[in-house]
């Protein structure tokens, strides 16, 4: 067998053997860019590898949940069929000094998905882990409820109230552990596959990494919609902190900062850019120590946390870095001995 015969029979290998992994995978927080687990999830399967366990963090934690419950594609389905003032219909303020958003209707809506389905009926190990903000430590949901364990891990703190979970009180694990490796490790799979989603690898938005979209019925939309809907949104969640007090003394502010919405939510930026911040230097700790095999990165940049209207383009996004990620693993893996042969 000359070289070039050999390169290429190599390279046969190396795809061969990367169908057949068996992958533990770990999803990261990152509000709205989490779609792009979708994407990624829907690569594996493509590509034939077998997912044999996940551990997820807030938006992570709900698409590893779904994907493991066999509920994914119902919720893909859900999700990309919103349109912007669906979506704010799902905004239930609240009066709670403890948060901005209740939760209750997405979770209404998953929890009918999910059906009571406990984590350790689950036909893949799975781990969601969140914050217990008293003890600071992490939590690991690996057994109980799975429409509890998820709940917990959504819960940005500020902004969706916290879940009193056995005498604590649970917000969003992101806050000491956005990409949850760790826990994978126990799954005993070939390799760990870890998505990232609020990397700072570049900083280009959705529309410079995917210049070429455009999603079904984009042309006919109205593009006043959406700065409609965002602000409305802006609207509810800035007078609620200002009926709340939440911030500061009202009494120092003037009537026109007041009656500012924008200036309202540019407070509720804050803690959700804050927030976001914190997650991205975590992760890159968390990469630095315990490197997965391969690791896919969506740019903090692609899109803000809240920008759940762009659902679609978000999980071909994620198909897009996995078939990348992936086909770069496939070429470098090593051929064994032997496995020449094997393909005759």
């Amino acid at each position: 067998m000359n070289k070039l015969q050999n390169s290429k029979k190599g390279k046969e290998v190396a795809m061969q053997r990367g169908h057949n992994k068996r992958v533990a995978l770990v999803l990261g927080s990152g509000g709205a860019r989490g779609y792009a687990h979708i994407g990624v999830i829907e690569e594996l399967e493509a590509r034939g590898y077998e997912i044999v366990g996940i551990s997820g963090c807030s938006m992570g934690a709900l698409v590893g949940g779904l994907y493991a419950a066999g509920k994914l594609r119902e919720y893909q389905e859900w999700v990309t069929g919103l349109d912007y003032f669906d979506l704010l219909r799902l905004v239930d303020v609240t009066w709670s000094p403890m948060g901005a958003i209740k939760g209750e209707k997405i979770m209404q809506v998953i929890a009918q998905m999910l059906a009571g389905k406990k984590i350790e009926d689950l036909p893949i190990p799975y781990t969601s882990v969140a914050t217990d903000l008293t003890k600071q430590k992490e939590v690991w949901f690996q057994q109980g409820p799975l429409e509890e364990a998820i709940r917990a891990s959504i819960a940005v703190p500020g902004v969706i109230t916290p879940v009193q979970h056995r005498g604590r009180t649970l917000v969003d694990g992101g806050l000491l552990n956005p990409l949850p490796i760790t826990p994978v490790v126990a799954y005993h799979a070939d390799l760990i596959v870890a998505v990232n989603v609020t990397a700072q690898n570049s900083r280009a938005t959705l529309q410079e990494l995917m210049p070429d979209w455009q999603a079904k019925g984009d042309a006919d939309r109205d593009p006043t919609a959406v700065g409609e809907w965002m602000n409305r949104v802006k609207g509810r969640a800035g007078q609620l902190l200002g009926r709340l007090n939440f911030w500061e003394d009202e009494s120092q502010e003037s009537a026109d900062e007041r009656q500012a919405s924008d200036t309202r939510w540019g407070k509720l930026d804050v803690i959700l850019q804050s927030f976001e911040i914190t997650q991205s230097a975590l992760s890159q700790y968390k990469v630095a120590g315990y490197p997965p095999d391969v690791l896919m990165e969506v740019p903090r940049t692609a899109c803000g946390g809240y920008e759940f209207h762009k659902a679609t383009q978000l999980i071909e996004l994620g198909r897009r870095i996995a078939r990348e990620k992936l086909g770069a693993w496939e070429e470098t893996t090593p051929v064994r001995e032997g496995d020449l042969d094997d393909l005759g």
